[in-house]
């Protein structure tokens, strides 16, 4: 899990909820606010034939990188539990 705060403001406001120790300490990666893999530019690119689950506002064929992955845009709550069951999944599901 790669976990990529919007702006400055949000990754103070995690890192004081204890959202980011939280997730650091499930095995998240946590890069420093901004665009990142939902421009196809760094960090969270998915690869040919890779399946990504993602809380971005924008979504069509090779957005992220390739033409050749699949990617599914979905809310931070079915995000997080889709990350705790390792595939897609409803968070009243976990």
């Amino acid at each position: 899990m790669i976990i990529i705060p919007a702006s400055d403001a949000v990754y103070l406001a995690a890192l004081q909820a204890g959202y980011l120790e939280t997730f650091l300490k499930a095995g998240a990666v946590i890069e420093s606010p901004g665009c990142g893999p939902c421009m196809g530019n760094h960090m969270g690119v998915p690869a040919v034939g890779e399946v990504t689950i993602s809380t971005a506002n924008r979504n069509f064929r090779g957005r992220m990188g390739t033409k050749e992955s699949e990617v599914y845009l979905a809310s931070p709550a079915v995000v997080a539990a889709s990350a705790v069951a390792g595939e897609i999944q409803h968070p009243k599901d976990i």
